[in-house]
């Protein structure tokens, strides 16, 4: 089978990471209950900033968020290896910013997760995302971002969300656990 997959947020817990780096970096402590309870993807609104500040400090603070020891969702990684011994394609589809790609992917791998060539895309909008989910005909993709999945409506392609506080208006499968993705896809062909 052709499996797609978002990354942050869909393999990595990057909003958390950047939560706790924000902490760190305002010197503040904000419980990360606060941070699940968001109802969007941005994170600022808890530590008082506004939409620019926030803007602002997301993109002066992308190296550190994206490149330090951001974790992965327990069972991602061991998934997506499981996936790759068994002889499955594995794609990964991010709309990182392009000036970010090569580190990503080299963050990626060494990280251990299953990259071949030709299987990483990135520096696209979301829009874009929809465009290689179709020419790449994946069976399954993965991601976070109900704007990407909810125009993946015509695609043969079988769509998961990766749970996030943000996204639970949205009536698809749902991927909760990295634990369970196994027995989703069998389930839900």
């Amino acid at each position: 089978m052709k499996f797609g997959f978002d990354i942050d947020d869909t393999l990595i817990n990057l909003r958390a990471h950047a939560f706790s780096l924000y902490n760190q970096k305002l010197g503040k402590n904000i419980p990360q209950e606060v941070f699940q309870a968001l109802q969007r993807v941005e994170i600022h609104e808890p530590f008082g900033l506004t939409e620019t500040e926030g803007a602002t400090m997301w993109n002066h603070s992308m190296e550190e968020i994206y490149f330090t020891d951001c974790p992965s969702f327990e069972g991602a990684l061991e998934t997506l290896q499981l996936l790759a011994q068994q002889g499955h394609e594995i794609y990964y589809i991010t709309s990182r910013p392009k000036q970010y790609c090569a580190r990503t992917k080299a963050w990626m791998v060494a990280q251990g997760f299953p990259i071949k060539d030709n299987h990483f895309f990135c520096g696209m909008q979301d829009t874009e995302k929809v465009e290689i989910i179709q020419k790449l005909a994946l069976d399954v993709y993965v991601d976070d971002k109900p704007a990407v999945l909810e125009t993946l409506g015509n695609v043969a392609s079988k769509v998961i969300l990766k749970n996030q506080s943000y996204n639970q208006q949205v009536d698809l499968p749902r991927l909760n656990h990295w634990n369970d993705f196994l027995k989703i896809i069998r389930v839900n062909k």
